[in-house]
């Protein structure tokens, strides 16, 4: 397991976010079973140029996307992050006909063991694997395990409710098959894997993710759209101690279910998709510092948000 940085001191700039001055270049760190620890590390993918030939209807996308403009989009985030103190990492290749793969919350999931490489249940993504696993073993983080054929599980279905416990989204895009290995990999490190059925929603084809559904902002606080959230997770969410905040519904489907996906950088610190000023006012009451950039282009369309396009590597 790996221990946070002692003595660090948290300040809020004016973008919203929190920033860590004192926070020593991470390298070999990883770990964090938390979606809201103060985010120390991710790895991210430049948009490929894939996104501006992919086809829509292959893809299930909105619209097709302008590359520049997803681009652009992409290195505000990113800018957010670093402001926060984040150490940004590349998975750099010539893979450059994976359209998905900019988001890369999906292909693995890093524990306080190291990295379990995930099986996506969308066929057009499973080469992403490969290439989080040569990012993890070119960094030296340790590969924990992997999910095998039939199982699926894809990242943005896993939510850390806990060090302890991992909420699982069981839909179209994460099986049963997969839930089991994935229990049997976690429970040598005492964490328990509680399986939550996704909404049918719009279709085997869409994106519809646990996470899709829930953001935690802090340990005791998430954004969720409360119409599709299943009735058992509310309840254990609640029972946790959390206070659930209800997405504003019609952003919610305006947006494709991006403006409920949130990334937090710190307790009450979080990057959300510009344009859903209803749900930012929403996070703001709760007591949230937002930072926003430019989501039609690269999530709307894609259907991927903030939480999507990185991969947490190490949070403390």
């Amino acid at each position: 397991m790996v221990a946070g940085a002692p003595g660090i001191r948290d300040a809020v700039r004016p973008e919203g976010v929190v920033v860590s001055p004192e926070v020593p270049p991470p390298e070999h760190r990883f770990g964090g079973h938390s979606m809201s620890a103060p985010l120390r590390r991710v790895a991210v993918r430049p948009p490929p140029e894939a996104l501006a030939t992919a086809d829509p209807a292959r893809w299930h996308y909105a619209a097709a996307i302008d590359l520049a403009a997803a681009r652009a989009a992409h290195e505000t985030l990113l800018g957010h992050l670093r402001r926060a103190g984040v150490a940004v990492e590349h998975i750099t290749d010539g893979a450059d006909d994976l359209a998905d793969s900019v988001f890369t919350f999906d292909p693995s999931l890093v524990t306080d063991a190291g990295a379990i490489l995930l099986r996506m249940g969308k066929q057009l993504r499973r080469p992403e694997t490969a290439l989080h696993e040569a990012f993890y073993r070119a960094h030296g983080i340790p590969i924990l395990g992997r999910i095998e054929e039939p199982g699926t599980v894809e990242g943005g279905d896993t939510l850390w409710v806990d060090p302890a416990t991992l909420a699982v989204g069981r839909g179209y895009r994460t099986n049963d098959d997969g839930i089991a290995q994935l229990t049997a990999i976690l429970a040598p490190l005492g964490v328990e894997v509680l399986a939550f059925d996704l909404p049918v929603h719009d279709g085997p084809e869409a994106c519809m993710h646990l996470l899709s559904l829930v953001s935690p902002l802090a340990p005791d606080l998430a954004l969720v759209h409360m119409p599709l959230l299943p009735v058992r997770l509310r309840q254990l969410l609640e029972g946790r101690g959390y206070e659930l905040v209800a997405a504003p519904t019609d952003e919610y489907a305006a947006s494709r279910a991006i403006s409920a996906n949130v990334l937090a950088v710190a307790p009450r610190s979080c990057i959300a998709a510009d344009g859903f000023p209803a749900t930012r006012r929403v996070l703001e009451a709760a007591g949230c510092a937002v930072a926003t950039f430019p989501g039609d282009e690269l999530c709307v369309k894609a259907e991927g948000g903030p939480t999507c396009l990185t991969r947490p590597i190490w949070r403390a």
